[in-house]
């Protein structure tokens, strides 16, 4: 989940370096570091808490030079201190390393250099260490040969940047399941382990696969394999600029996103139907015939994307007629999953860098199964060993309290029930394109909601001291009852929790009592009735009621609710939670600006979990 930036070749490296770290803090903020070759040695400033305490020391400590590695953390192994913050040295300070991931082996390799001197408590000293004892052993100070004879020793994930003293315009960069981008232009070599801090000078960049190793210097970059022979990355071209990951006048990233969701929902849909009524991919790598045999469906994916599968689940149940399970990717491969070349899986991640996801469809791939992956990054892990893409189109998402995300994800579960309806014979061609023109009614929709956001600000000024508040929903409601719960949480830190509406009886309703909140999902629909008798037993035990509703509900939900937020009747049911969470994403991020939450960088959370 860490950040990292390498820059060779530049007059002075680390002024941007620390301003590719401030495109990258939502990837870690809990410590920084950079680290530069300034004549024959290696100067290091580092600092616990956020960038700001880093950029301030970098006023009193200057450092110079043309090659540097900088750093933005998320602690595993160790606590945010200025010690364990990297760049991490060997004792002698000639070898600099920065790491995202965990090597899960680094005791034993620890105990092996027994007597030597450590100033950390983190897993990523070791490399520093291990790589310094390397260079002493070569025949002159070759440190891309260095590097790759510690990696045949490291266990776990890692993206890892290192500099040598010795070699002071070369960065040795390698990759095992963390992300890991090279690029180079006119003079000028550059690695990070996003593309965020590389769009200032480049759109085109390189992504490291797995077990691959690059030596990057100024003016280029070169590939090998874990065996040393040269290999080939993946070039892609990023489709944003910079200024789609500035806040362009907003307060915060997170209000920005949410006022950005019309124009990602239309990307999303963009080009979906050829013509004909069939559904278009962005990427097929398998016979589309193979997907008619489906007959069960997993969805897999963590957060955010899981609530979305939740909505995705609901669709493609009712359009194409296959069962299908969601499961929290991170718990799918421990047990027995029954999965065969009958299933699909779908794989949900906004980087396509979600550890827990990757390695749950890598899984499910070894059994056979078909994987299409829903991401929001063209070149990631996930799509590039996915059978089938859909890309979500959503530009940079800075905020780590996804938003944006969320919709466009919903929107590309719904393009994909609609193409595996087709697949299986269950929808005509005109049928599709129908649904499809309905919902390309979203963007203007989302727009009338998040442009007119009296009515919640007035609710999240009502309710912000309230320290519990349960949210309930059903069938397309319950989804966003659960979104609605994590948003509230992660931004403003309140507790919340969500339930099926159903379920309340059975348990939860035992937490209600006078000056409780619920909060209620109830858009109109074939459940709205029974949502109505959830809202009056909540309301009969003391508990106030926010209604999240559509306009065709409002005079019902009044009538029983103390405070009714509606959004527009949706185009189709199946795509009520696109528009129904957006209160839900206000309310939060009123909260928590309310509350004096960090919105765009809440507590100990980070935008994309890199490590199991």
């Amino acid at each position: 989940m860490c950040g990292i930036i390498g820059v060779t070749g530049r007059a002075s490296a680390v002024d941007d370096i620390l301003s590719g770290l401030r495109r990258l803090e939502y990837r870690g903020y809990d410590s920084s570091g950079v680290v530069a070759v300034t004549s024959d040695r290696l100067g290091v400033v580092k600092r616990s808490g956020k960038l700001d305490r880093l950029s301030e020391a970098l006023g009193t400590d200057v450092l110079t030079g043309s090659t540097g590695i900088g750093h933005t953390r998320w602690a595993t192994h160790g606590a945010p201190t200025d010690d364990n913050a990297h760049p991490h040295l060997d004792p002698t300070g000639r070898v600099a390393v920065v790491h995202n991931g965990i090597i899960e082996n680094y005791r034993l390799l620890r105990a092996e250099l027994d007597g030597a001197a450590f100033a950390s408590e983190t897993d990523t000293e070791v490399v520093a260490h291990l790589v310094a004892r390397e260079l002493d052993a070569v025949d002159g100070p070759d440190l891309l040969e260095a590097v790759r004879r510690v990696l045949g020793r490291l266990e776990g994930a890692y993206a890892l940047c290192v500099l040598s003293a010795d070699e002071p315009d070369t960065i040795v960069v390698a990759r095992q399941q963390a992300p890991l981008i090279v690029a180079a232009i006119d003079g000028v070599g550059l690695c990070a382990s996003d593309v965020a801090a590389l769009i200032e000078y480049t759109d085109t960049c390189a992504a490291l696969l797995d077990g691959q190793i690059a030596r990057v210097r100024p003016g280029s970059y070169e590939v090998f394999d874990r065996n040393g022979d040269p290999a080939q990355a993946e070039e892609f071209t990023v489709d944003w600029d910079l200024s789609a990951a500035e806040k362009q006048g907003y307060e915060h990233f997170m209000l920005k996103e949410i006022h950005e969701q019309p124009i990602a929902v239309a990307e999303t849909l963009l080009g979906r139907d050829d013509g004909a009524g069939r559904i278009v991919l962005d990427e097929l790598r398998i016979d589309p015939a193979e997907l008619a045999r489906i007959d069960k469906v997993f969805i897999l994916a963590a957060g955010t994307s899981l609530h979305a599968g939740m909505a995705g689940k609901i669709a493609i149940e009712h359009w194409a007629g296959i069962p299908v399970e969601v499961e929290v990717a991170s718990e799918f491969r421990y047990r027995d999953p029954i999965v065969t070349d009958r299933t699909l899986v779908i794989a949900i991640s906004q980087s396509g860098e979600t550890i827990d996801t990757i390695a749950a469809a890598d899984h499910a791939r070894a059994q056979g199964a078909p994987v299409v992956a829903i991401s929001n990054v063209v070149g990631s892990t996930l799509t590039r060993s996915a059978d089938a893409v859909l890309y979500t189109r959503a530009g940079p998402e800075i905020a780590v309290a996804s938003t944006k995300a969320f919709t466009t994800q919903i929107v590309a579960c719904l393009v994909l029930a609609l193409y595996l309806a087709q697949r299986k014979d269950r929808a005509f061609a005109s049928e599709v394109s129908d649904v499809l023109a309905r919902l390309d009614e979203l963007p203007g929709l989302i727009r009338r909601v998040v442009e007119d956001d009296t009515a919640i600000r007035a609710a999240a000024e009502r309710f912000k001291d309230v320290g519990y508040t349960m949210f309930i929903g059903r069938h397309a409601g319950l989804p966003i009852a659960y979104e609605g719960a994590l948003k509230l949480k992660e931004v403003s830190y309140l507790h919340a929790e969500a339930f099926p509406a159903g379920e309340m009886k059975h348990g939860p309703i035992a937490l209600i009592e006078p000056g409780s909140l619920v909060v209620a999902v109830a858009h109109d629909g074939h459940v709205f009735s029974k949502m109505v008798s959830n809202i009056q037993e909540v309301r009969a035990r003391g508990a106030s009621v926010l209604a999240i509703g559509t306009e065709s509900s409002r005079a019902a939900l009044e009538a029983h609710a103390d405070v009714v937020i509606t959004v527009p009747d949706a185009p189709h049911e199946l795509a009520t939670p696109v528009l129904t969470v957006l209160p839900l994403q206000l309310y939060a991020y009123y909260v928590a600006v309310l509350r004096g939450a960090d919105v765009d960088q809440p507590r100990n959370l980070a935008k994309t979990v890199t490590v199991e």
